[in-house]
């Protein structure tokens, strides 16, 4: 017995002991995940992610840092904040407590991959993407601060894989803030030294047809200094990613000359300048290009035109706008316009060519200044922008309604309609001849004609006086011929004399315009999809309403204040649906598909385009809208044609095909690389050669012809 009571002492103590290791074992583990300042991991075969902090315990008010930390598998990367031609780059959404703020990612310099045509910017093995965080100033030593993030990146190898993952970081609040494990801050060192520098250099940047340099001068470049030099720039597009850039460098002084990008715009730009000296140490500075003050002899033919020769440009151009169908549903007012002077009083033919031609101009200055403004603003538009607006083009299909119903007779419009027989000479009509010149240029701003290109593309780059001097020209070349016919009455006094055919000519004219408001009802759809087309077509009935409801009360059918007051109400449901209509989310991408599915081309892509140039394919683009009638027109008529249909197929030419009936900041990008800011625009890649422009007006001869180049 008593033997028994000393064997059970003995064990007693063992298995005290065994508790107690357990016990320290979770101490011991507890306190290596406090300190290791981690969250929860989202790992995959090719990636393992997650949420760390440079502090395993934080204080009330500390600024710290924590990060997206990624470890790739081998040969696996991830992106910078400019991808290149592939890629995405990594973002993060948090919810933090009340008083915590973070940051925006702090990127680190970047390397460059290259596989196959395309290039990439982005990480190798571990990188950590650091945000600023400030702990609330009222955080409770003993409390807890946790954030939660959800995250998505891509990482590629041949392949390129999405990947997502939600996080939460759990970092006590103490009196005195304690540091994350060695692991995490070595990770936090990772990014530190890629972090890109500051430079106290000269950077400046020359463009031109095909090529870009870049020119950095300053303390410490030096030939010993600088083994290799690397561009990245901060947006897509403004070099060939995959090009080679040519490095040349003296003393204070580096030159790269590399392949000019299609997203280059003039103008100021931002990126880093990777350098590798003589011991093999790369490191990244921060740089910020100016364009130099002359440009090289290669500058692109547009910015180097004279004032005289962008002017004449502009002026032909504006000519044969008269000619282009985007005209032509204008041309209706401007039949009535004309009828209207027949028999008329000299001076008031004259005058209403005056007035005609004032708001041709005085619409092209408008324009201008538009384009300018939004140009000065750091935004890339191009002539017809406006149509891109789904509000701008139910507007203007309700206000083709409108004019429609004025010519049917349903109102009138600063009086009734004069009767037969008598001289239309007494009506001024100058105001109606000053709107139809406004209307004139905003109907026919969804095109370009021959000559616009080259003139628009040059002085949308050019000082500002030069851009007005050009737009004006064109404005004059718009109006010219209505002018003429004021400076010359005796053309349109041999019009038959005023009489019953003029009421029936004004009705017949109120058609065009219909079928205007039914065009551009199409466009709508195509930009704002179902939910747009209804608010337009709600918007019709309330026009046709309002503009019933005035002829009633004009003609004094029955008492005015009512019809008056119902024509207010409608105008009112006009105006909120036109609120609604500025919020519409726009379909751009799907219909850009679509419509080259439909065409039996591939929608356009930079990284696409470049791909197939590489393999040495010809490469016929397409950048058209659907509120471009002159694209259409050239697709039914020749695009479409079974003889160009037939040469692509035998020359083997890849058809790509842009919509730009929304904003499309690839497509802006893909006009400015060749000085244009209009559509239709049109150009083919030989293999292994320059593009080729072709005219905005295509016949199947032109186009079939081009692909002997």
């Amino acid at each position: 017995m008593t033997d028994n009571r000393m064997l059970l002492s003995l064990h007693r103590p063992a298995r005290t002991s065994w508790r107690g290791l357990a016990v320290a074992l979770w101490l011991v583990l507890t306190s290596a995940l406090a300190l290791a300042a981690e969250s929860n991991v989202q790992q995959s075969a090719r990636a393992t992610v997650s949420l760390v902090s440079e502090y395993a315990a934080v204080s009330p008010g500390q600024e710290l840092r924590i990060g997206l930390r990624q470890r790739l598998a081998p040969h696996w990367h991830t992106y910078w904040k400019n991808p290149g031609d592939a890629g995405s780059p990594p973002s993060i959404a948090f919810d933090a407590p009340a008083g915590a703020t973070v940051g925006e990612i702090a990127w680190p310099g970047p390397d460059r991959f290259i596989i196959g045509p395309v290039a990439s910017y982005g990480y190798e093995n571990e990188i950590v993407f650091p945000m600023a965080l400030e702990v609330p100033r009222d955080a409770r030593p003993g409390s807890r601060l946790v954030l939660e993030a959800n995250a998505d990146w891509v990482v590629c190898e041949k392949e390129c894989i999405p990947e997502e993952g939600k996080f939460r970081l759990v970092l006590p609040v103490e009196a005195s803030a304690r540091p994350a494990s060695a692991e995490v801050l070595a990770a936090f060192r990772i990014a530190d030294a890629r972090q890109p520098q500051p430079a106290d250099w000269r950077a400046t940047v020359s463009a031109g047809e095909s090529t870009l340099q870049l020119a950095v001068e300053g303390e410490g470049i030096a030939p010993a200094s600088v083994q290799s030099a690397l561009y990245f720039p901060d947006s897509w597009g403004v070099v060939d990613h995959v090009a080679d850039q040519a490095l040349e460098v003296e003393e204070g002084r580096l030159t790269l000359a590399t392949t000019r990008g299609q997203g280059y715009t003039p103008g100021p730009s931002a990126g880093l300048l990777a350098i590798t000296d003589g011991g093999g140490q790369k490191r990244w500075f921060a740089l910020a290009l100016t364009p130099a003050a002359a440009a090289p002899a290669t500058t692109d033919a547009p910015a180097t035109l004279p004032l005289w020769q962008m002017a004449l440009f502009g002026f032909l151009g504006g000519l044969i706008l008269n000619l282009m169908p985007c005209v032509f549903p204008v041309l209706a007012i401007k039949a009535t316009a004309v009828a209207g002077m027949s028999g008329g009083d000299r001076r008031e033919v004259r005058l209403s060519g005056l007035f005609y031609t004032l708001g041709v101009l005085a619409a092209f200055m408008a324009l201008a200044l538009a384009l300018l403004a939004v140009r000065a603003g750091g935004s890339a538009v191009g002539w017809g922008f406006q149509f891109q607006s789904p509000l701008f083009v139910a507007a203007m299909c309700w206000l083709m309604l409108a004019i429609g119903l004025n010519l049917s007779g349903v109102y009138e419009i600063g009086g009734a309609l004069a009767g037969a027989g008598q001289g239309l000479a007494e009506r001024k009509g100058h105001a109606g001849s000053f709107f139809t010149g406004l209307l004139a240029v905003v109907v026919a701003t969804p095109c370009t004609a021959p000559f616009m290109g080259a003139a628009i593309g040059s002085a949308l780059v050019a000082p500002a006086y030069v851009s007005l001097v050009v737009f004006a020209a064109m404005g004059l070349g718009l109006a010219l011929p209505f002018l003429l016919l004021g400076v010359f009455p005796s053309v349109a006094r041999g019009l038959p004399r005023p009489g019953a055919w003029m009421v029936t000519l004004r009705q017949a004219m109120a058609f065009p315009m219909y079928a205007t408001a039914a065009w551009l009802l199409w466009v709508l759809a195509q930009q704002a999809g179902e939910a747009g087309l209804r608010m337009a077509l709600a918007g019709l009935v309330l026009v046709g309403l309002v503009g019933w409801l005035a002829g009633l009360a004009q003609h004094g059918a029955t008492r005015r204040w009512w019809p008056r007051g119902a024509a207010a109400a409608g105008v009112a449901g006009i105006a909120g649906l036109m609120v609604m209509l500025h919020g519409a989310e726009p379909q751009a991408a799907a219909m850009s598909a679509q419509s080259a599915q439909s065409a039996q081309a591939e929608p356009y892509s930079a990284a696409r385009l470049a791909a197939l140039r590489a393999d040495g394919k010809p490469v016929f683009v397409n950048m058209t809208a659907a509120w471009c009638i002159t694209c259409l027109v050239n697709e039914r008529t020749t695009l479409s044609s079974a003889a160009v249909q037939q040469a692509m197929k035998d020359g083997g030419v890849v058809y790509m095909k842009g919509d730009w009936t929304n904003r499309d900041p690839a497509i802006t990008a893909f006009l400015q690389s060749f000085g244009r800011d209009g559509l239709p625009f049109y150009a083919f890649y030989p293999a292994g050669k320059e593009p080729v422009v072709l005219p905005p007006v295509l016949t199947q001869a032109i186009v079939t012809e081009s692909f002997g180049q």
